[in-house]
């Protein structure tokens, strides 16, 4: 079979599933770009999980949502430049993690205040991608790939640089992970214990932002959610201890990666549906399973922060 034109509603070469599961899964492997794909999806989709937990704990989702919407313009500008896509990505996510770190921690209001600096720094940059998206000449469909995500255009050079990049953000989030775990549930003990918060603080910001960036390339800004967010969020409603949900986490996010890449080489839908519908279905089957478990154990305390403090505390 010839290559098809994967998300082309009107391709009369549209791949379609057959009741042989191996000769399905070998027509994947079979296309380059495909490979890509799945390679960057899988390195993504772990960088992602480990990352998001953390985000999850500390309540900065919305700030993550809005660093990765900051990689829009930055994307947008560096194709005005003649630069590549990945370098504004990662420099504009960068810069903007520093800029919300600089403000969360001018003053006592710092912390209260990150939402409406988030925010604010999120509609700038929308607007800011959008005149720069103008700027570029033959720009048509890009704008829409930046935003919603594409895995047609992964190269292997992206893989590569997604899997150093993630190697290191998650050497360093192993050496930091066990005081990060301290100052993420109790900042104000923790600083009593002389852990250095606000250098956490900083440097898990920064580490978000790469992530937040590499989930960018392959679900796009606006729905990084899907791979940064959602699998964490799921794994905590099913447990509380930190190995066994950055595990789950793992697992889910993988799980939602490899079958929206699936569904989207097999039916002309973008990928950013099928990996938003796919996590928030695995969200809703974790939330109506863990409702179930409290309902048929009432007399059990339901897990809270001082289980997440355990392995800490040890």
């Amino acid at each position: 079979m010839s290559v098809p034109a994967v998300g082309a509603a009107t391709d009369p070469f549209q791949p379609a599933p057959g009741w042989d599961l191996l000769a399905d899964v070998r027509e994947l492997f079979t296309y380059a770009f495909m490979i890509n794909a799945i390679e960057a999806g899988t390195v993504v989709a772990v960088l992602s999980a480990v990352i998001g937990w953390f985000m999850v704990l500390r309540r900065q989702s919305f700030t993550g949502h809005t660093i990765a919407v900051i990689g829009f313009p930055g994307a947008a500008g560096a194709l005005v430049l003649g630069l590549s896509a990945t370098v504004g990505f990662y420099a504009f996510a960068i810069a903007g993690a520093l800029v919300i770190a600089a403000v969360r921690f001018d003053g006592r209001l710092g912390y209260r205040t990150e939402s409406a600096v988030a925010g604010t720094i999120q509609a700038a940059a929308l607007a800011c991608g959008f005149w720069f998206s103008s700027l570029y000449g033959g720009f048509t469909g890009g704008a829409s790939a930046l935003l919603f995500g594409s895995f047609l255009g992964i190269t292997a050079g992206q893989v590569q640089t997604l899997g150093v990049l993630a190697v290191i953000v998650l050497a360093l989030i192993a050496m930091i992970g066990r005081p990060l775990l301290f100052a993420s549930v109790d900042p104000s003990v923790a600083v009593a214990r002389g852990v250095p918060v606000r250098a956490l603080s900083v440097a898990f910001l920064l580490l978000l932002a790469v992530a937040a960036a590499s989930a960018a390339q392959i679900t796009g800004t606006l729905l990084v959610f899907a791979l940064l967010v959602v699998p964490a969020a799921t794994a905590q409603l099913l447990t509380a201890r930190p190995v066994l949900g950055l595990g789950l986490g793992v697992a889910i996010g993988l799980a939602v990666t490899w079958t929206a890449l699936v569904a989207a080489y097999y039916v002309p839908y973008p990928i950013g549906f099928f990996l938003t519908s796919t996590a928030f279905a695995a969200y809703l089957l974790a939330f109506l399973a863990s409702r179930l478990r409290r309902r048929s154990r009432p007399a059990e305390r339901a897990p809270t922060s001082d289980v997440v403090l355990e392995p800490v505390r040890s």
